[in-house]
C-alpha cells in the first residue's frame, strides 16, 4: 500500500481500487483480531473470578472468607405485612487485619439500597480517623401496600485485596422493631453500630414527646427523629442531614407532632458519636501522622427509649386562661382598692405647716433626737448659726421661696416649654446658694426642691419618653432575629441552637416552647397596671395642683411621676424581650432578657434617691447612658470573660473606680468636681480632717451607707476576679440587685429613725413582696437549662412539668418574678405616703 502512495507515476484508477482492496482486508483482520483476544481475556477472568450464590437463614452465623477472586452474594427472603414491620439487622466482624483493601458489602432490597465496607472508617475533628472492625446496620423498611408479600433481598460480598480475608456475618429479625406507647425499651449502640425503631401514631394522638436516657455521660450519642423513608441516615457523619436531632449525654427528649409527618409514622434513630467533644467531654491528642488511625477504643453506651403522649389541646387552653386569670386579679382587686380609696379620699386630712411626721399618726419608733438647724457644732466647719444664716440668706435673695400659693397656682399653667432647668443652674449666684445649702450638716426637702416643679416635671418625662424609644429601637431588631433562629430551628431540625427545658417544652404553631413564652405575660399585664395607677396618681395630683391645694403644693415628698412611668414601661419591655430570649434560649441572646433587668434596677434605685433629692437627681441623658456602659460590659463579659484574666482585671478596677466616683458624689451631693485639683483637694482634706484635727464625717448616715455600698461592691468586685463566673450577665445583674437592696434598706431604715411611719398599705406591700421574692428565688436557682455548658450537658438539668402539666419551674418564675416587682414598685409608689400632710421642711433628707 505504502508503494502504491509513493509511485512517482500518476496511478491509474485501476491501481487505485487494487490499493483500497488491501487497506479494507487489513482492517477487518485487526479488528477481528482484537474481537477474539477480549473473548479469551473474558473466559479466563471468568475462570478465575469465582462468584458464589448462597440461599441464606435468618439468625445464622457465616464464617467465609473473600479475596479478588471470589464474590459472595447471599440471597434472603422473608415475610412481610402491612400492619407489622418486622426490622432486619445485618451484623459484620472482621476476622482479617487488613485496612488497605476493606470487604464492600451491598443489601440490595426491592425500593432500597445499603452500602457499607469493612473495616469501617469514620472521621472525627481535625481529620481524626477512627477504625472499626464491627459494623451492624439496621435495614430500611419502606411501607408495603399489600396485606402480605415476599420481599427478596440481597447481600454481596467482594474485595479488591489479593489476600483471602476471614469475615463473620448474619442477618436477624429485630422483633421490637415498633416501638409501643409508653412502653420502655433498651437497647445498646456503638458509633459502627447505631439503632433505629419505628413508631406509628396512634388513633387520637396527636402529638407524643420520645425520651432517650442513659445511666452514663459518655460516649456521647444523638438522637434524631426522620421520616419513613430510605436510606436512612444513621452514621455520625450523616445523621444530621434530615430531620430533628439533639446531642446528649443522659437525657435526650423531642416533641413530635403529627402533623409533620404524613406517614403517620417516624423512626427514632440512635447514634454514638466518635468523639466526646460535642458533648463537652475531652478531645484526644492529635494524631502525629496525617493517615495514622485512632483506636476508639469501648464506646458502647445503654440506653433507653419511651414514647409517651404529649398534651392536649385541652391543657393548652386551661395553661392560657390559668395565666391570664392570674393576672386579671390583680386588676379587679386594683379597682375594688381605688373605689375604696376614692371613697376615704372626702375624709383626708389636711397639710399642717407646724406638723411633724411624728404627730401625724402614731410613729413606728422615736424620731431624731434633734430639729433642723438645732443641732451643736460637732467640730465640723458648718455650725448651727451658719446653717441658719444660709436659710436666712435663701429667704433675702429667692423671694419664690415666700410666694404666694395663688402665684404658683397660676404659674403650673403656663406653657412648659418656656421654662428651662439651665435658666436657674447657670447663674453664679444660684450656684454660690446650692454650696451653702447642700452643704448643710442637716438637710431637709424642702432644701432639695426648691427648683420649679414644671422645669423638673419636664425633666422627670423625658424618662419615659427616652425609655419608649429605646424599647422601640431595641424590640424590633430583636423580634426579627429570634423570627430568624425559630426559622433555622425547624429548617435544619438542629436542636442544639436553643436551649430549652425539652422534658416541659410544649410547642404551638412554629413555636417550640409556647409555655416559656405565655408566662412572661405577666410582666406586660402587670406593667401596663402600674401605668394605669400612676397616671390616676398622677391626674389626682394635678387636680390638686389647679386648685391650689396646699397638701400638694408644699406638703410630703414632691410628687414626679416621670420615672414612674419609665418604669412601668421597663417592666412591659422585660416581658416582651424575655418571651423573645424564650422562643430560642441561647449563649448569643441572653442580653435580651437581662437589659430592662439592669433597666429596672438602675431606675428604681434613681427613683429612690430622687424621693428626697429632687433638685440633683441624674438626669435621663446620664442614668441611660450609664445603663448603655453596663450593657456593654455585660456584652462584652459574656463574649470575652469566660476565663480571661485581663478582662476580669480591667473590670474590677472598674468597677472599684465607678463606686469611688459614685460615692464621693452622693457624699457632696454633687457640690464637687473632678478635674486637674482634685488630689490636692483629697490631700488638703485628709490634712486638715484626719492629721491636724481627727474630727469624725460631717454626714454621718451618709456615710453609713456608703460605707456599707463600698464593702459589697469591692467583695463582689474580688469575687469576681478569683473566681471568674462564667455567667457574666447575671453576676453583673446580682451586681445591681445588691445595691439596689442595700439602698432600699438604707431608705427604711432611715425613715424610721427619723420619726416617719409605713402606713399599713405600704407595710402589706413590703411584706407580701418579701415573701413573694423568696419563692421566685427558689425557682430561678432551679437550673432547668444552662447555656454555659453545651447543649448536651444542659439537658442533664431538665426537669418534668409541675403546674397543670404545662409550666415548669422557670415559668413559676417568671410568674412569681412579675408579681414581685410589681409590689416592689408599689412600695416605691406607696411607701412615702405617710408624709403627704407633713411640710417638706419637716422632711429630712438621707
Amino acid at each position: 500500500m505504502l508503494i502504491c502512495w509513493k509511485s512517482r507515476h500518476k496511478p491509474s484508477s485501476g491501481f487505485l481500487s487494487t490499493c483500497f482492496k488491501w487497506d479494507f482486508t487489513l482492517r477487518s483482520l485487526y479488528v477481528l483480531f482484537t474481537l477474539v483476544l477480549n473473548i479469551s481475556c473474558y473466559e479466563l477472568a471468568t475462570e478465575t473470578n469465582k462468584i458464589v450464590q448462597k440461599d441464606a437463614q435468618f439468625d445464622f452465623t457465616y464464617n467465609d472468607e473473600v479475596n479478588t477472586g471470589i464474590q459472595t452474594i447471599y440471597a434472603f427472603n422473608h415475610t412481610v405485612s402491612r400492619n407489622k414491620t418486622e426490622g432486619v439487622r445485618v451484623w459484620v466482624n472482621l476476622l482479617t487485619n487488613n485496612t488497605k483493601s476493606p470487604i464492600l458489602f451491598v443489601v440490595r432490597q426491592k425500593q432500597a439500597v445499603l452500602s457499607f465496607q469493612v473495616p469501617l472508617i469514620l472521621r472525627g475533628l481535625y481529620q481524626r480517623k477512627y477504625l472499626y472492625t464491627q459494623v451492624g446496620r439496621t435495614l430500611c423498611q419502606p411501607p408495603t401496600r399489600a396485606l402480605s408479600e415476599t420481599e427478596y433481598f440481597y447481600v454481596d460480598v467482594s474485595t479488591l485485596s489479593s489476600s483471602t480475608i476471614k469475615y463473620q456475618f448474619s442477618v436477624s429479625r429485630v422483633d421490637s422493631f415498633t416501638l409501643q406507647t409508653d412502653l420502655k425499651f433498651s437497647f445498646t449502640a456503638t458509633p459502627s453500630q447505631p439503632q433505629y425503631f419505628k413508631y406509628d401514631f396512634p388513633d387520637g394522638v396527636d402529638s407524643v414527646i420520645v425520651k432517650v436516657n442513659s445511666q452514663t455521660n459518655f460516649p456521647c450519642s444523638v438522637m434524631s427523629i426522620q421520616d419513613i423513608q430510605c436510606p436512612v441516615y444513621d452514621l455520625d457523619n450523616n445523621v444530621a442531614f434530615i430531620g430533628m436531632y439533639q446531642t446528649m449525654t443522659k437525657t435526650a427528649a423531642i416533641t413530635v407532632q403529627r402533623k409533620d409527618f404524613p406517614s403517620n409514622s417516624f423512626y427514632v434513630v440512635v447514634v454514638v458519636k466518635t468523639e466526646d467533644e460535642a458533648c463537652g467531654g475531652p478531645l484526644k491528642y492529635y494524631p502525629l501522622l496525617p493517615d495514622q488511625l485512632m483506636d476508639p477504643g469501648n464506646r458502647s453506651k445503654t440506653l433507653d427509649v419511651v414514647v409517651s403522649p404529649a398534651i392536649k389541646s385541652e391543657v393548652y387552653v386551661m395553661g392560657m386562661l390559668f395565666c391570664l386569670g392570674i393576672f386579671l386579679s390583680f386588676y379587679v382587686l386594683t379597682f375594688l382598692m381605688a373605689c375604696v380609696e376614692s371613697k376615704r379620699g372626702h375624709h383626708k386630712r389636711e397639710c399642717h405647716p407646724d406638723m411633724s411626721p411624728a404627730e401625724t399618726g402614731k410613729g413606728l419608733v422615736t424620731p431624731l433626737p434633734y430639729e433642723y438647724g438645732s443641732v451643736a457644732d460637732n467640730g465640723s466647719s458648718f455650725s448651727s448659726e451658719a446653717i441658719t444664716d444660709s436659710i436666712e440668706s435663701a429667704k433675702v435673695h429667692y423671694g419664690y421661696m415666700e410666694r404666694s400659693l395663688e402665684s404658683v397656682g397660676c404659674s403650673r399653667q403656663d406653657s412648659l416649654s418656656s421654662v428651662e432647668e439651665d435658666d436657674y443652674d447657670t447663674l453664679a449666684d444660684i450656684d454660690y446658694d446650692k454650696n451653702i445649702v447642700r452643704t448643710k450638716k442637716y438637710l431637709c426637702v424642702s432644701d432639695l426642691a426648691r427648683k420649679d416643679k414644671r422645669i423638673l416635671s419636664k425633666k422627670y418625662q423625658i424618662y419615659f419618653w427616652n425609655i419608649s424609644t429605646i424599647a422601640v429601637f431595641y424590640a424590633l431588631p430583636v423580634i426579627q432575629l429570634v423570627i430568624t433562629y425559630q426559622t433555622v430551628v425547624n429548617v435544619t431540625g438542629n436542636q442544639d441552637i436553643c436551649y430549652y427545658n425539652f422534658l416541659c417544652a410544649h410547642p404551638l404553631g412554629a413555636l417550640s416552647s409556647f409555655n416559656n413564652i405565655l408566662s412572661n405575660v405577666g410582666y406586660v399585664m402587670l406593667g401596663l397596671l402600674f401605668l394605669l395607677i400612676v397616671l390616676q396618681r398622677d391626674m389626682k395630683h394635678n387636680r390638686a395642683l389647679v386648685r391650689n391645694d396646699l397638701a400638694a403644693l408644699e406638703c410630703g415628698i414632691p410628687k414626679h411621676f416621670g420615672l414612674f412611668y419609665a418604669m412601668g414601661t421597663a417592666l412591659m419591655m422585660e416581658g416582651l424581650l424575655s418571651a423573645c430570649y424564650h422562643v430560642c434560649p441561647n449563649y448569643t441572646n441572653f442580653q435580651f432578657d437581662t437589659s430592662f433587668m439592669y433597666m429596672i434596677a438602675g431606675l428604681c434605685m434613681l427613683k429612690l434617691y430622687q424621693k428626697r433629692h429632687p433638685d440633683i437627681n441624674a438626669s435621663a441623658y446620664t442614668a441611660y447612658a450609664c445603663l448603655a456602659a453596663v450593657i456593654f460590659f455585660s456584652v462584652l463579659g459574656v463574649v470575652f470573660g469566660k476565663g480571661n484574666t485581663v478582662f476580669w482585671i480591667v473590670f474590677s478596677v472598674i468597677h472599684i473606680l465607678a463606686t469611688m466616683l459614685l460615692s464621693t458624689q452622693l457624699y457632696y451631693m454633687g457640690r464637687w468636681r473632678l478635674d486637674s485639683g482634685v488630689f490636692r483637694r483629697i490631700l488638703h482634706i485628709v490634712y486638715t480632717d484626719c492629721i491636724r484635727t481627727c474630727s469624725g464625717p460631717m454626714y454621718i448616715d451618709r456615710m453609713v451607707l456608703l460605707v456599707m455600698g463600698n464593702i459589697v461592691n469591692w467583695s463582689l468586685a474580688a469575687y469576681g476576679l478569683i473566681e471568674r463566673p462564667s455567667d457574666f450577665a447575671s453576676y453583673l445583674l446580682a451586681i445591681a440587685i445588691c445595691n439596689l437592696l442595700l439602698y432600699f434598706a438604707f431608705y427604711i431604715i432611715m425613715k424610721l429613725r427619723s420619726g416617719e411611719r409605713i402606713q399599713c398599705l405600704a407595710l402589706v406591700c413590703i411584706l407580701f413582696t418579701a415573701v413573694v421574692w423568696g419563692f421566685a428565688l427558689f425557682f430561678f436557682f432551679q437550673g432547668l437549662s444552662t447555656w454555659q455548658k453545651t447543649p448536651a450537658e444542659s439537658r442533664e438539668h431538665n426537669r418534668e412539668c409541675i403546674l397543670l402539666s404545662f409550666f415548669d419551674d422557670h415559668d413559676i418564675w417568671h410568674f412569681l418574678s412579675s408579681i414581685a416587682m410589681f409590689g416592689s414598685f408599689l412600695v416605691l409608689l406607696t411607701m412615702d405616703d405617710d408624709l403627704d400632710n407633713v411640710q417638706r421642711d419637716k422632711i429630712y433628707v438621707f
